[in-house]
């Protein structure tokens, strides 16, 4: 998940589009992985909740809400994402691993 969320912040402009395009990985893969049996259920269901935070944030792009405020919001997920990896060690590399 941090992976996902560093792409975009290094970014200077962060549009709705890319965050949808990082959205539809991290769905994916998350299925992928846990239908593996790689992370387990719980694991799906914490990377989730930065799955909606993502999603929210869109909505917020598309409402015109400032690249500055978008950028906070991001960081704010990188702490949510560091604390679900420490929680599911290698949750993040799991997820990446599907990355093409």
């Amino acid at each position: 998940m941090r992976t996902c969320i560093d792409r975009l912040i290094s970014r200077a402009h962060v549009d709705s589009i890319s965050i949808r395009d990082e959205i539809d990985f991290v769905t994916g893969a998350l299925e992928q992985v846990r239908a593996d049996g790689v992370i387990s259920n719980e694991a799906f269901l914490d990377a989730g909740n930065i799955h909606g935070a993502l999603k929210m944030i869109a909505e917020h792009i598309d409402l015109g809400i400032s690249q500055t405020e978008i950028h906070e919001m991001l960081q704010q997920q990188i702490y949510r994402a560091v604390k679900v990896e420490d929680k599911h060690p290698g949750l993040n590399r799991a997820l990446e691993a599907r990355r093409e």
